[in-house]
């Protein structure tokens, strides 16, 4: 069996101008495609950046994400990036907030976090 390749990451949002300006205008990521579902009582708006696709569905009325403490299930979604402090000032430069750089007890790579309009964990990694 070989899963060694991503398709898409999927994101549940709960407000759709906040979420596509944070993913598109903020983040870089190109809309690709959107649907409104009314059996669903959402939004889907597939975006992309080079190879990696994000599938946002905006749903107003979803739980919020239980954080603190961490539940099960998926935990943040990685950036690989070039440069850590670089990416960082690039994201302070459009107000969007990012923890103090550390660096990976495992590898020593240089790492940090920043979060979506609601809340999700981004992390950047080198």
């Amino acid at each position: 069996m070989q899963l060694n390749q991503l398709h898409h990451i999927a994101i549940i949002c709960s407000d759709y101008t906040a979420s596509k300006h944070f993913y598109c205008d903020l983040l870089g990521f190109q809309p690709l495609h959107e649907v409104k579902r009314a059996e669903q009582a959402d939004i889907k708006l597939d975006v992309s950046n080079g190879a990696l696709q994000l599938e946002l569905f905006i749903k107003a009325n979803a739980p919020q994400r239980v954080s603190y403490p961490e539940a099960q299930g998926l935990r943040h979604v990685a950036f690989k990036v070039a440069d850590v402090a670089a990416t960082v000032a690039e994201l302070q430069q459009l107000g969007i907030a990012t923890e103090p750089i550390r660096y990976d007890t495992e590898n020593g790579a240089a790492m940090t976090f920043f979060f979506d309009p609601d809340g999700l964990p981004l992390e950047l990694h080198e």
